[in-house]
Protein backbone atom coordinates (compact mmCIF):
# COMPACT_ATOMS: atom_id res chain seq x y z
CA UNK A 1 0.00 0.00 0.00
CA UNK A 2 1.39 3.84 -0.70
CA UNK A 3 2.30 5.88 1.56
CA UNK A 4 2.64 2.78 4.40
CA UNK A 5 5.38 3.68 6.75
CA UNK A 6 7.45 0.92 8.06
CA UNK A 7 10.48 0.33 10.41
CA UNK A 8 13.75 -0.77 8.47
CA UNK A 9 16.98 -2.10 9.95
CA UNK A 10 19.96 -0.23 8.65
CA UNK A 11 23.93 0.04 9.63
CA UNK A 12 26.21 2.58 9.22
CA UNK A 13 29.73 2.03 10.58
CA UNK A 14 28.93 -0.90 12.53
CA UNK A 15 26.06 0.67 14.28
CA UNK A 16 22.45 -0.71 13.80
CA UNK A 17 19.69 2.23 13.99
CA UNK A 18 15.90 1.48 12.98
CA UNK A 19 14.38 4.36 10.78
CA UNK A 20 10.80 4.81 10.04
CA UNK A 21 10.33 4.82 6.05
CA UNK A 22 7.64 5.11 3.42
CA UNK A 23 7.73 1.53 1.50
CA UNK A 24 7.58 3.36 -1.55
CA UNK A 25 10.82 5.05 -0.56
CA UNK A 26 13.14 1.86 1.26
CA UNK A 27 15.46 1.75 -2.09
CA UNK A 28 16.07 5.18 -2.09
CA UNK A 29 17.05 4.77 1.44
CA UNK A 30 19.03 2.18 1.62
CA UNK A 31 21.05 3.97 -1.20
CA UNK A 32 21.59 6.92 1.04
CA UNK A 33 22.58 4.65 3.93
CA UNK A 34 25.56 3.04 1.58
CA UNK A 35 26.50 6.68 0.78
CA UNK A 36 26.67 7.91 3.80
CA UNK A 37 28.77 5.05 5.58
CA UNK A 38 30.61 4.82 2.37
CA UNK A 39 31.75 8.65 3.05
CA UNK A 40 31.86 8.41 6.60
CA UNK A 41 34.50 5.45 6.44
CA UNK A 42 36.50 6.93 4.40
CA UNK A 43 36.79 9.95 6.78
CA UNK A 44 37.44 7.64 9.49
CA UNK A 45 39.82 5.79 7.60
CA UNK A 46 41.85 8.98 6.42
CA UNK A 47 42.86 9.05 9.85
CA UNK A 48 42.24 12.78 10.35
CA UNK A 49 39.06 13.21 12.26
CA UNK A 50 38.20 11.39 15.28
CA UNK A 51 34.92 10.53 17.28
CA UNK A 52 31.58 9.45 15.77
CA UNK A 53 30.29 12.63 15.86
CA UNK A 54 33.10 14.64 13.70
CA UNK A 55 33.06 11.55 11.14
CA UNK A 56 28.98 12.51 10.59
CA UNK A 57 29.44 16.64 10.90
CA UNK A 58 32.29 16.29 8.29
CA UNK A 59 30.62 13.61 6.08
CA UNK A 60 28.03 16.00 6.09
CA UNK A 61 29.23 18.81 4.97
CA UNK A 62 31.09 16.69 2.17
CA UNK A 63 27.55 15.27 0.93
CA UNK A 64 26.22 19.22 1.06
CA UNK A 65 29.14 19.88 -0.93
CA UNK A 66 29.00 18.20 -3.40
CA UNK A 67 25.11 18.70 -3.69
CA UNK A 68 25.62 22.35 -4.03
CA UNK A 69 28.31 22.12 -6.39
CA UNK A 70 26.73 19.16 -8.78
CA UNK A 71 25.78 20.60 -12.18
CA UNK A 72 21.87 20.52 -12.22
CA UNK A 73 20.47 18.48 -15.54
CA UNK A 74 16.77 19.16 -16.32
CA UNK A 75 16.39 15.09 -16.06
CA UNK A 76 17.95 15.61 -12.06
CA UNK A 77 15.11 15.06 -9.45
CA UNK A 78 15.79 18.07 -7.07
CA UNK A 79 12.97 16.67 -4.96
CA UNK A 80 14.47 13.23 -4.92
CA UNK A 81 17.98 14.93 -3.36
CA UNK A 82 16.44 17.09 -1.02
CA UNK A 83 14.36 13.94 0.36
CA UNK A 84 17.76 12.01 0.41
CA UNK A 85 19.59 14.86 2.19
CA UNK A 86 16.65 15.10 4.96
CA UNK A 87 17.22 11.44 5.81
CA UNK A 88 20.82 12.19 5.93
CA UNK A 89 20.34 14.53 8.23
CA UNK A 90 17.77 12.76 10.12
CA UNK A 91 20.40 9.85 11.02
CA UNK A 92 22.96 12.09 11.31
CA UNK A 93 21.23 13.65 14.16
CA UNK A 94 19.78 10.33 15.64
CA UNK A 95 23.45 8.97 15.33
CA UNK A 96 24.77 12.08 17.12
CA UNK A 97 22.18 11.71 20.00
CA UNK A 98 22.66 8.42 20.42
CA UNK A 99 26.74 8.67 21.21
CA UNK A 100 25.75 12.02 23.21
CA UNK A 101 23.73 9.32 25.40
CA UNK A 102 26.36 7.49 25.86
CA UNK A 103 28.80 9.50 27.34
Amino acid sequence: MAGEIKGLDVTIMGREFRVACPAEEEQGLLEAVAYLDSKMREIRDSGKIVGIDRIAVMAALNITHEFLHMKVTPDVDLGDFKRRITRMQGLIDKTIAEQNSLF
